[in-house]
């Protein structure tokens, strides 16, 4: 008799569940409470035009890479089309932009010794930890899909490369960076992506540093292998928007006999004697299940579950896992072509070089306006069918808290949609008199929209001696993924973290 699979979510996290699982066998059924499928990958259409829920250029689609296996195990690769894209990083007294004639694997090492000049030692020992790094993580990468001697192998070479680093194990970012630099400013150059997890450099793991900073992020002409047993990631968007990928994940649910349900909103994650029976939803009915796969909030999922199956201390961590802020979203349609006073379709707008200061303001439910730094974002640059002919998509949207202390977002969109466009104005002139068309995306929209009291736009936030919420939970046949999980925040992990956990799934229910 086939298994029976139900899936929580139609996000990249659930289709992808799905797919491996229906593609094994099991009778699945994804059940999603939107109308439509992808979750914050679902994208936003309107009036001919297409936008991403943000620059969701993905890390490691490549063949070979974590989330890029998921592409060629389920046979994906030739219907998807990736464009390389890299990052501008735009402070108040410098810009950092791929250079218009390559400047090889370590401009940016050499820009900032320009940049610099009296930080030179410090950045020549950064890039030496970037490097060893690197090692470390490829290392990992491939024990992980390695067996047998090969693995042990793979994983001694790892350790050997760590053991130096061993003293820095504890180290927040700000604590290394204090070892390499003096100045804020170059500092900021490699902390300031942790306010897009609002999480203070003091908080953030010291060696996760060079993982949130790979050089292929910010030049698509950099290679990929900057020597024999140390990988960078790819960084790609999808042609025609994040859309794609999931449709094509449901397309080959559906074709391994499947079913998705939107507009189904689960009210219950049913248990027997700590087991998954199945679940129940809003219209009353009850559908049965050998397995349930949950993705989501957190918070959100477990309050579906009998307390005392899951018991307190799963339940706990749950509850206290921290969780990213939102974000404040402007799509916008021109009749202009902003290309021409852009360098890169991505460009990260920092105002502030006070990365812990900014992150503390949103922690306290104040948002800045975009003062402290925004992200400029041109779909249209990479996918032109993103707009109507001769017009233009842009997205333009800054972190911004959950809630804000005192006031409504819904009161103050509009002013604060005026003020991003002011500010976006810097870098594209004349901005607000070419605007055809314009929508506002506040955290409560989100919040609607993904069920979520607390709407995290990335998922956990990567905080230092936090537990994330475990992929297996204390019920069997109850499993949870996706950005809130333990498999990691960002799309590339939750595509990885996916795969991963459905295989484990796979193999433990054909013992």
């Amino acid at each position: 008799m086939n298994r029976k699979a139900v899936i929580i979510g139609a996000g990249y996290a659930g289709l992808v569940a799905g797919a491996y699982l229906s593609r094994a066998g099991y009778e699945t059924h994804v059940f999603e409470q939107s109308d439509e499928i992808g979750g914050v990958t679902g994208g936003f259409r309107k009036n001919g035009y297409y936008w991403d829920m943000g620059q969701l250029n993905i890390e490691g689609l490549g063949p070979g890479e974590q989330a890029g296996r998921v592409v060629d195990e389920l046979g994906l690769r030739d219907k998807l089309t990736l464009l390389p894209a890299a990052r501008l990083y735009d402070f108040p007294d410098f810009s950092m932009a791929p250079p218009a004639e390559y400047g090889g694997p370590w401009w940016r090492k050499e820009f900032l010794l320009r940049q610099f000049p009296n930080e030179k030692r410090g950045i020549n020992a950064y890039y030496r930890f970037y490097r060893t790094m690197r090692e470390i993580i490829t290392f990992a990468e491939r024990a992980e899909v390695s067996s047998g001697a090969k693995a042990v192998w793979l994983k001694l070479n790892m350790y050997l490369r760590l053991l130096p680093l061993l003293p820095w194990v504890k180290w927040s970012a700000k604590k290394l960076m204090d070892h390499f630099f003096s100045s804020a400013e170059i500092k900021a150059v490699f902390t300031s992506i942790l306010a897009d997890f609002v999480v203070k450099p003091e908080d953030f793991q010291g060696l996760g540093v060079a993982i949130v900073n790979p050089e292929s992020a910010f030049d698509a002409r950099v290679p990929l292998d900057f020597s024999r047993i140390a990988h960078q990631p790819s960084y790609t968007c999808i042609e025609g928007g994040c859309r794609k990928l999931a449709d094509l994940l449901a397309d080959l649910i559906r074709a391994n006999g499947g079913q998705i349900h939107t507009g189904a909103a689960v009210t219950e994650i049913c248990t027997e004697n700590k087991k998954a029976t199945g679940i129940q939803l809003s219209d009353g009915s009850f559908h049965s299940a050998d397995v349930v796969v949950a993705s989501g909030g957190a918070r959100e999922i477990f309050n579906l579950v009998d307390p005392a199956a899951i018991g307190a201390e799963f339940l706990s961590i749950a509850q206290a896992a921290p969780l990213m802020e939102s974000v404040f979203m402007l799509h916008l349609g021109l009749d202009m072509d902003p290309s021409e006073h852009l360098a890169c379709g991505i460009d990260y707008c920092y105002r502030s070089y006070d990365i812990s200061g900014s992150v503390g303001k949103l922690l306290h439910e104040t948002y800045h306006e975009g003062e402290d730094g925004y992200l400029i974002y041109v779909p249209s640059m990479y996918s032109p069918q993103s707009a109507p002919e001769g017009r233009y998509a842009v997205t333009i949207y800054t972190v911004a808290p959950n809630r804000i202390s005192g006031r409504e977002w819904s009161e103050w969109s509009d002013r604060y949609a005026d003020k991003l466009i002011d500010l976006a104005s810097e870098k594209i002139p004349n901005l607000k008199e070419h605007i055809v068309e314009r929508n506002v995306f506040t955290p409560e929209y989100f919040q609607a929209r993904t069920m979520q009291a607390h709407h995290s736009f990335g998922g956990c936030a990567p905080v230092m001696n936090s537990k994330a919420v475990p992929n297996k939970t204390p019920v069997d046949g109850f499993w949870f993924i996706g950005g809130q999980s333990a498999s990691g925040a960002g799309i590339g992990s939750v595509v990885a973290g996916a795969r991963r956990i459905s295989l484990q799934i796979i193999a433990e229910q054909s013992k």
